[in-house]
């Protein structure tokens, strides 16, 4: 396999040298194939290995006026490799250039991202792992309804994270095919063996069954899973905005030395990384109607898609990639607070325990009609009362304490059950 290397950051990747370089390993694999299969003289094929090379600057100047990339990019290696240059591209078309190529920065990119998930994972996993303890309220509709810990919210982001790294385990192999077919595909002046042998060296396997281009559901597929996992970034990003309002406060983006907040208010304290976060999960978004509409080309090619990709798959690529390493920062630098989470938990006297005293008045052998009544009645006339208090009023209440002894009435309001089945997620995801 050839070695083409060192794992890059992701805007190397798709930069013009790097787009150049994977053509020139193609065309360099291609004709190694051909040597291996005796239609290159092995002086030619060293002469190219050690010739072979090109300017970003001299490729543009040509294709200015040959209006063919590909052409100019041969026309400027064959003034290094000289006569040798003769079997290079051989029985090739330009997209088994292209195509091949792009797929090992595809393939590159892949990699890179599923280092950083691996990292916001990681993080994710500390995190959770120290707060499996720490009680919090659990909201549905954003209103309380009961408690969970934060711990517990943690390992819901890690879960749908490590699914994300199964699916970018996945797509490298999706993206990681070549094809030198030929014109139309059709093998007519190439050898199939040529193409297995030159996928081989590069790391990739050959289309099952290209046309002159392969075909672009892979593409399509890239661009898609890369929003799926933005869009996980997205949901922890809109959860950590929400429990950073000021009148929640339960978690806080670091706020560093010197940072400020606003122009004119001094006090402000932004979660601008998550919102961050959550803007660029919507460029993703967008990009997938384009690679989609991308895989359907005229007969066995034409190159309506090849704008679309020039602009879409390094955006995408370096776009996620940032908000991968913005998230791990946020998440490794998140401020926690106990006290507000006890605090909002507790609110009106701790309405949320209402299924709590419910249930206990239905077991002491009340109706659950009547119960519901009486519970609901005092959750309402604490909620948004100033002062309201539910737990008071049930302690005020002899159609309550005439059911539940003071000992009863505590256990309802305390947070050991809802913590007590847990140890199955924790176990599921090694926290």
């Amino acid at each position: 396999m050839i070695e083409r290397y060192t794992l890059p950051e992701m805007g190397h990747i798709w930069s013009e040298q790097a787009k150049f370089q994977s053509w020139l390993d193609v065309e360099i694999a291609t004709t190694a194939a051909q040597s291996q299969l005796g239609r290159v003289p092995a002086e030619a094929l060293a002469e190219i290995r050690a010739k072979a090379a090109f300017e970003v600057e001299r490729i543009e100047a040509i294709e200015a006026e040959v209006r063919h990339d590909v052409i100019a990019f041969l026309t400027n290696v064959n003034e290094h490799v000289g006569e040798a240059g003769r079997y290079i591209h051989v029985g090739m078309t330009s997209s088994d250039v292209l195509d091949t190529g792009l797929a090992l920065q595809l393939k590159d990119s892949v990699a890179v991202l599923r280092t950083e998930l691996s990292s916001l994972a990681e993080a994710l996993r500390e995190l959770a792992r120290a707060h499996k303890g720490t009680v919090m309220i659990g909201r549905s509709h954003a209103i309380h309804g009961e408690p969970i810990t934060f711990g517990f919210k943690v390992a819901g982001w890690l879960a749908e994270t490590e699914r994300n790294r199964e699916r970018l385990e996945r797509l490298e192999t999706v993206v990681a095919v070549g094809q030198i077919s030929g014109a139309m595909g059709t093998y007519a002046n190439t050898d199939p063996q040529v193409e297995a042998l030159t996928c081989a060296a590069l790391g990739l396997v050959p289309d099952t069954a290209s046309t002159q281009v392969i075909s672009r559901d892979r593409h399509a597929e890239y661009v898609q899973t890369l929003a799926l996992v933005g869009a996980t970034l997205e949901r922890i990003a809109t959860e950590i905005r929400n429990l950073q309002r000021t009148d929640v406060l339960e978690v806080e983006e670091n706020f560093a030395k010197g940072q400020k907040g606003s122009s004119a208010m001094p006090h402000k304290r932004n979660p601008i990384r998550s919102e961050r976060i959550s803007g660029l999960a919507r460029v993703l978004r967008s990009y997938t109607v384009a690679a989609l509409e991308n895989v359907a080309l005229w007969h066995e090619r034409d190159i309506s898609h090849s704008s679309v990709e020039r602009m879409m798959l390094p955006d995408c690529s370096v776009t996620l990639h940032f908000m991968l390493r913005e998230m791990t920062a946020v998440i490794k630098g998140l401020g926690v607070y106990p006290e507000n989470m006890a605090r909002n938990l507790n609110v009106y006297g701790g309405v949320v325990f209402s299924q709590r005293v419910l249930l206990a008045l239905v077991e002491s052998g009340l109706s659950r009609e009547e119960a519901y009544r009486i519970v609901q009645e005092h959750a309402h006339s604490a909620w948004n009362t100033s002062g309201g208090n539910f737990r008071a009023n049930l302690e005020a209440d002899p159609a309550v304490t005439a059911r539940l002894g003071p000992g009863q009435l505590a256990e309802c309001f305390a947070t050991d059950l809802h913590q007590e089945n847990l140890n199955v997620i924790w176990e599921r995801l090694a926290i």
